[in-house]
C-alpha cells in the first residue's frame, strides 16, 4: 500500500502542476493573440509553446483525473447498479480497458520518442520547438496512467468501494 500511496501523490503532484500548464497555455495563447493583432508578430515557436502546454496538461493529467474519479463514465446507467456490481465494472474495465490500452499505448510510444531522441528531431515549421520532447511527455502520460490504473485496481480487488457516480466520495463499503 505503501508504494500505490506513492504513486498517488506523484500522480497528484504531477496533475497539480498540471493545472498551471492550463493557465500558462491560456496566458500565451492571448500574448500571442495580442502581439499578432496590435504588432502584426507571430512566431512558430509560441505557437508551439501553447500547443506543448495543453498536451503536457492532458498527457500527465490524465492520470490524477483518474485518480480524482473525473474519467466519464456512463452514469445514467451505473448509478442504478448495486455497490458490488458497480464494483465489479470499474474491475472490469481498469484489467480489460484501460491497462491493456495505456500499456499498449505506451508500449507504442516509446520506441517513438527514442528514435526522435536519438535524432534530436525539432519541428518542421520555420523557428519551432524540439519535437522530441512531447514524444517524451507522451509515453510518460501513458506511464502514469498505467500505474494509477493499477493502483485503482489494487485497491478495489483488496476490497475498496468503486468510486460512487457523480464523482463524489467512494460509497461505503457493503
Amino acid at each position: 500500500m505503501a508504494l500505490l500511496d506513492l504513486i498517488d501523490r506523484v500522480n497528484r503532484g504531477i496533475g497539480r502542476a498540471c493545472a498551471w500548464a492550463v493557465l500558462a497555455a491560456t496566458l500565451l495563447s492571448a500574448g500571442n493573440a495580442l502581439m499578432r493583432k496590435l504588432f502584426a508578430v507571430s512566431s512558430n515557436a509560441m505557437l508551439e509553446a501553447q500547443w506543448y502546454l495543453v498536451g503536457i496538461a492532458v498527457m500527465l493529467g490524465a492520470a490524477w483525473v483518474l485518480q480524482e474519479n473525473g474519467h466519464v463514465r456512463i452514469e445514467l446507467v451505473s448509478a442504478r447498479f448495486p455497490p458490488r456490481l458497480r464494483r465489479g465494472v470499474e474491475i472490469f474495465g481498469h484489467l480489460v480497458l484501460l491497462l491493456p490500452c495505456a500499456a499498449l499505448m505506451f508500449w507504442l510510444s516509446w520506441p517513438y520518442f527514442l528514435r526522435s531522441w536519438a535524432q534530436n528531431e525539432t519541428s518542421i515549421n520555420t523557428g519551432g520547438l524540439l519535437v522530441w520532447p512531447m514524444r517524451g511527455v507522451i509515453a510518460a502520460g501513458f506511464l502514469l496512467l498505467c500505474l494509477q490504473s493499477l493502483c485503482a485496481l489494487l485497491r478495489l480487488l483488496a476490497g475498496a468501494p468503486a468510486p460512487a457516480p457523480g464523482g463524489d466520495d467512494a460509497l461505503p463499503p457493503e
